[in-house]
């Protein structure tokens, strides 16, 4: 304490006490620190400076050392465990065997332009399991059949119902978009059928229901063609509870008999957590799609790494406000693990952290390889110069060399004519 508030008259000694109480254990963490917009703006450095700054922006910095923990984490980082099957001893396949990286999202993420974002993970294969939800399903495929527009939060539903315009938030889709859907999708459903009926399919599931679409689909810009080219399992244990639920309901009438199974699902998606080597988990949102990826990493008394990104708070006992500790009480996620959660709006910070992540490092390669070509080709290019200079320089030698020879002819028989030059 300043012995100058010694010097307060009339003030009582507690006061100056509970006050100036003296701080001795100075936390041996990071110093706040935010980006200082006096330098001449660097991104990388700006985002860097997040993990610094406190409150979200630090846990952001937190969730993105988290993401590049289950993507570069390889089998070979772990020793050889005694009861190792022969196939994982081999030091290549251990060099290859990488996390398994869950991505689970509500349908509003699809709805959303973050859409993009997911498209670009399973594009390039990158995350290993998707699971979402019905909405999270369709809006993909309606998207490549008609847009979604931006509106206004506060655009009133009796002013929007009798226009044919369906609102989610500030975003809205005009309801022919779905009349389209029904069209695309209903023949499908009817092909299914008739593969189930000749036993080509039996029976169908979630997942092979939205692997079937995404393969209808044919359409670069969908997240699901892209996870049936690269064959990225898609789970939906609440399928029905949409506009495809609406399309099965309406098959069920003109043409009877589909049936998906989700047994099938359960036990696929249960099996993609127990044989992972190593299990990571993105979790956008609450609900079902949390949920399913936590519970069936229980299986393995939980998953090793963990970033969930959400608005809820968890003093209602919700599923989406439960932090990663709730989860660790369950075993769903290890004890050792370090999982953290952004209470941030998903579409502001997921394509952030992706930015920082998945994406920032395949540019990289990306760039890396474009500069190895180059060099080839440059080498290339030397080497034929070498090569056609090597040429030019022999074709000279010999020029050089056969015009001595005529020069010691031709002196020669000067000297034998008795001819002397000078």
């Amino acid at each position: 304490m300043s012995q100058n508030y010694h010097k307060i008259p009339n003030l009582p000694a507690f006061v100056l006490a509970n006050t100036h109480y003296q701080a001795y254990d100075i936390p041996a963490t990071p110093i706040v620190k935010g980006y200082d917009f006096n330098n001449p703006f660097n991104q990388e450095e700006f985002m860097k400076s997040f993990m610094t700054t406190g409150f979200q922006a630090t846990s952001l910095g937190q969730a993105i050392d988290e993401i590049n923990k289950m993507r570069n984490w390889r089998l070979s980082d772990e020793p050889i465990a005694e009861d190792e099957t022969d196939e994982f001893k081999d030091p290549e396949v251990r060099k290859n065997t990488k996390c398994t990286i869950f991505l689970g999202y509500t349908s509003n993420m699809t709805s959303s332009g973050v859409r993009e974002t997911i498209r670009f993970l399973v594009q390039h294969k990158m995350v290993d399991v998707l699971v979402t939800t019905a909405g999270g399903i369709e809006e993909d495929f309606i998207k490549c059949l008609g847009d979604t527009y931006l509106g206004d939060f506060h655009l009133k539903g009796d002013a929007l119902r009798p226009k044919g315009l369906n609102r989610i938030g500030n975003l809205v889709i005009p309801n022919n978009n779905y009349c389209v859907f029904e069209d695309w999708m209903m023949p499908i459903l009817d092909q299914m059928l008739i593969e189930q009926k000749a036993g080509l399919e039996a029976p169908w599931t979630p997942s092979s229901l939205i692997d079937r679409l995404g393969k209808e689909i044919n359409n670069e810009n969908s997240i699901y063609y892209w996870c049936h080219k690269n064959k990225i399992p898609v789970f939906s244990p609440a399928i029905t509870d949409g506009s495809i639920g609406d399309m099965i309901f309406f098959h069920s009438y003109k043409n009877p008999g589909l049936v998906l199974d989700i047994a099938g699902d359960i036990r696929k998606m249960n099996c993609q957590a127990i044989y992972a080597k190593k299990s990571g988990m993105i979790l956008i949102g609450g609900g079902v799609s949390k949920h399913h990826i936590c519970n069936a990493n229980l299986y393995r008394n939980g998953a090793d790494f963990a970033v969930y990104i959400n608005t809820a708070q968890e003093f209602d006992g919700s599923d989406g406000g439960a932090r990663p500790d709730e989860a660790i009480s369950w075993g769903k996620i290890k004890l050792e693990a370090t999982p953290v959660k952004i209470y941030c709006d998903a579409t502001i910070v997921f394509p952030l952290l992706v930015s920082q992540t998945f994406a920032k490092d395949f540019h990289k390669q990306q760039t890396n390889n474009n500069n190895s070509v180059v060099a080839g080709k440059e080498n290339g290019e030397v080497s034929a110069n070498k090569k056609q200079n090597g040429a030019v320089s022999n074709k000279q030698d010999f020029a050089v060399e056969a015009q001595v020879l005529h020069d010691d002819e031709v002196n020669k028989q000067d000297y034998g004519n008795g001819v002397h030059k000078h």
